[in-house]
């Protein structure tokens, strides 16, 4: 049976690595030029928020109440330094990289707690939402990947 402690310790975690998403994607919608990246990353963006959603619900079946949580201060970090990447004319290649970076560590987050003691339910939530954080990731790559190549 699963420690409910460290269930909870999982759930934001994961929490935090997708406000971690959600922010660094719409960061990085706003400064790419090409219309159909800037158009991926608010999708993802979006999902990240849902799935951020999904997870505190789950929190608060846990008897968790205080589930509010910003991303971490090095997401923050990274999407300043995005931030004036951009601004020094990096680009959409640039852009690319670095939220490839940002997807490097949400995949890792996510590899983490499919490892973890989860109850059924919640290890249902997380395998469906991982699968979509690699598949995500790999999109990130690709499109970085041909952006070099170009």
């Amino acid at each position: 049976m699963a420690d409910n402690d460290k269930v909870i310790d999982v759930l934001e975690k994961l929490i935090e690595t997708c406000k971690d998403g959600q922010n660094g994607f719409r960061d990085a919608a706003e400064h790419a030029k090409d219309s159909s990246i800037k158009k991926l990353f608010s999708e993802l963006s979006l999902e990240r928020a849902q799935f951020a959603g999904e997870l505190q619900t789950e929190l608060h079946r846990l008897g968790k109440r205080d589930v509010e949580q910003s991303g971490s201060v090095s997401a923050a970090l990274h999407r300043t330094w995005i931030d004036l990447k951009a601004n020094l004319g990096g680009g959409d290649s640039s852009i690319l990289s670095s939220a490839e970076a940002g997807e490097d560590n949400a995949k890792k987050n996510y590899q983490e707690a499919e490892e973890a003691d989860l109850p059924g339910d919640i290890r249902t939530i997380v395998t469906r939402q991982a699968q979509s954080v690699f598949a995500a990731h790999d999109r990130v790559r690709a499109l970085r990947d041909q952006s070099k190549a170009a």
